[in-house]
């Protein structure tokens, strides 16, 4: 049936969850129109003002979480007059990725997207690998079916943290002893608010937003379980920059394959050849 999707969170409530957060940037105040009369209310984005946790429970594996990058968008879509759909939403592509795991003198494992530090391309694709090239297809955007006779009022949302597990022991070894004695984490990401007509593709960029984070973690394999890992600074992440001037999309952030899919695991020994011991997905 035509007209509006209701498929969006209530603007109120966003706002009070990003409100309960803190450290929040905002962009509010002023409402700025773009072309075909899309008007941004509000933008606000946010990394949570608590530190990086350390889970050790597991004798294989040592997990960490990272405090949760937020934004959120007021947007209204004036009254569309045909029949045609538009999707507005978040895009959200890696610029930059360092991820070691250091083992002590016996070398370290790296999670690397080769394309994008060998230069070949500006950024890689972080959707969700299915709804390419939006970052998710829940809060993280809003669709609204043509025609309408009223504004549609709105608020997308998105949040993204990591989450992984790294071997206590060398990835390539068949012995279980704890070596890890690092682990250093250093990404960027660009996430844009896009408003993408899908009868004609064009596309028009609402919002550019920067943001990043890092992670060092010294581990003491000698320790009892439970003792080993301390985090080091930054302790506390910056806070994502919204930017005054927008900046363009690259192609290879629109299409396949995303960072997950990309990403390669080698194990990079001090003395000897680096091996691939997890191979990416897609190339």
């Amino acid at each position: 049936m035509p007209g509006f999707l209701w498929d969006c969170w209530p603007s109120l409530e966003i706002t009070a969850v990003l409100c309960a957060m803190g450290c929040i940037q905002s962009i509010g105040g002023k409402a700025r129109v773009f072309r075909e009369g899309i008007t941004v209310i509000d933008v606000k984005a946010s990394i949570d003002p608590i530190p990086t946790s350390i889970d050790e429970s597991s004798s294989v594996v040592l997990r960490y979480r990272t405090p949760h990058f937020r934004a959120s968008a007021q947007v209204v879509m004036p009254p569309i007059p045909k029949k045609e759909t538009w999707i507005v939403g978040w895009i959200q592509a890696c610029s930059h990725m360092e991820f070691y795991n250091q083992y002590g003198e016996q070398g370290m494992s790296s999670w690397e997207l080769p394309d994008l530090q060998e230069g070949k391309i500006e950024a890689i694709s972080d959707s969700d690998g299915v709804n390419y090239p939006w970052y998710g297809n829940t809060t993280e955007t809003c669709t609204i079916v043509g025609p309408t006779k009223r504004d549609s009022r709105f608020v997308i949302s998105m949040n993204d943290n990591f989450y992984p597990s790294v071997t206590w022991a060398v990835p390539v070894s068949e012995s279980n002893v704890a070596k890890l004695t690092d682990i250093y984490r250093d990404q960027s990401f660009t996430t844009w608010l896009v408003a993408t007509n899908t009868s004609t593709n064009d596309m028009i960029i609402l919002q550019t937003l920067h943001w990043r984070m890092q992670l060092s973690i010294e581990v003491n394999p000698s320790r009892p379980l439970g003792q080993r890992a301390r985090l080091r600074e930054p302790v506390a992440q910056d806070q994502p920059k919204i930017l005054s001037k927008n900046e363009p999309i690259p192609p290879s952030a629109l299409v396949q394959p995303n960072a997950n899919d990309a990403q390669v695991l080698m194990w990079r020994p001090t003395h000897g050849q680096p091996l691939v011991v997890i191979p990416p997905k897609r190339r």
